[in-house]
């Protein structure tokens, strides 16, 4: 395979790849570089669901497949309406994603796409790639990005929790959702193996995704989603006739771990990159500020800087709570419910979003229960400390 046409390589064509690519399509700057992108197969399944919340129309608002201005947040004691004015929660489905995106590839005649097996070369000062076992010995000045995630390896004073997911997307033979009505999170379930929650995404009257979410060290036994999501269905919707028409599983990594900017000769990009929000899990919308900038930078022709999902002090906020979660000193259940009850929601979703500024942080962790955050904050803050 004659590799040395190519300016960009791509490893991986998910969600952080495809919207690089995308921006550098839409820039007509890019028409006459060759470009590659590798991945095991192809993309044919809706194989995830990203959602998010968003001020206005974003760059991928043309497949947003549902749009929520009401959410509520339940526990066993409350229910909060949430007003997220001027924020819009937004669903894009994984299936709709690939399709728009390698509609517009397979346009280009300058990009090309090929699937099999990724490898790397141990020489971490090489940027060597092989594909099905054959060295594609690419340029030194090609630009690859990597998407490829590797879990990292455990270090001392970090945290490694798990966000793991299952959805059903039910339906129903009558009428039984309020399609312009989400729950964002509903913890009346069992929270025996850490923070765990429902969210109800409503596709119309008689379709929903219903997800249990979990916040753990440890997956569980496959049969024990599938009876997590029976029981709620059954005990806290009251919902016995439907029929599963979809599932989605999924691991998201909750960790405060480093992951490197540039290694072996490439930019990681996306959860490989760091890209997701370590106490939360959410990553989509970071992954869209981390191709902005990405592109923009190609562009001007300049090195690719350090993407940060973040400024440092969120990365404390985020340290901070894992710290707490992954000690089991106060629950998620907890934390959430006072975040919710006690601040604007437009508010709690504009910090988990990295976007407050240090006034409105002030003021949002002020209602924590202050002798629980600040004695492992302290703690945190002396990790990051050079000495």
């Amino acid at each position: 395979m004659d590799t040395s046409k190519y300016y960009f390589v791509f490893l991986g064509t998910g969600c952080s790849s495809l919207s690089i690519i995308m921006r550098m399509i839409e820039s007509h700057n890019f028409s006459q570089k060759k470009i590659l992108l590798i991945d095991k197969e192809e993309k044919t399944k809706n194989d995830r669901t990203w959602c998010f919340w968003e001020k206005d129309a974003g760059f991928f608002d043309e497949i947003v497949f549902k749009k929520w201005h009401n959410l509520n947040f339940k526990t066993d004691d409350l229910t909060i309406a949430l007003d997220i004015d001027p924020y819009t929660y937004k669903m894009i489905r994984g299936i709709d994603f690939y399709n728009f995106c390698f509609k517009r590839i397979r346009q280009q005649d300058n990009i090309d796409v090929i699937y099999g097996n990724i490898s790397f070369g141990e020489n971490v000062s090489s940027n060597r790639v092989f594909y099905n076992g054959q060295d594609l010995a690419f340029r030194k000045e090609v630009i690859i990005f990597n998407s490829i995630f590797s879990p990292p390896k455990a270090a001392k004073n970090k945290f490694y929790l798990l966000q793991h997911f299952k959805g059903w997307i039910v339906e129903t033979p009558v009428p039984f959702f309020h399609p312009e009505e989400a729950t964002l999170m509903d913890f009346r379930t069992s929270q025996i193996h850490g923070t765990t929650f429902f969210y109800i995404l409503p596709l119309s009257s008689t379709r929903a995704l219903i997800e249990y979410t979990l916040f753990s060290e440890k997956l569980l036994d496959s049969q024990d989603y599938d009876k997590a999501l029976q029981e709620y269905c059954d005990r806290n919707l009251s919902l016995k006739n439907y029929t599963i028409v979809n599932e989605e599983f999924g691991v998201i990594p909750m960790t405060n771990a480093f992951f490197p900017h540039y290694f072996n000769g490439m930019y990681n990009i996306g959860t490989a990159g760091g890209q997701t929000k370590a106490s939360t899990g959410y990553t989509f919308q970071f992954i869209q500020k981390q191709a902005t900038l990405v592109v923009e930078k190609l562009n001007q022709d300049k090195l690719i800087p350090e993407i940060k999902k973040t400024l440092s002090r969120f990365d404390f906020y985020d340290s901070t709570l894992l710290h707490i979660l992954s000690k089991k000193i106060m629950t998620g259940k907890k934390i959430f419910s006072i975040l919710f009850q006690e601040n604007d929601a437009f508010l709690v979703l504009k910090f988990l979003d990295n976007q407050t500024t240090i006034t409105e942080e002030y003021r949002l962790l002020n209602t924590l229960p202050k002798k629980t955050f600040l004695t492992a904050g302290i703690k945190e803050l002396m990790k990051m400390l050079p000495f």
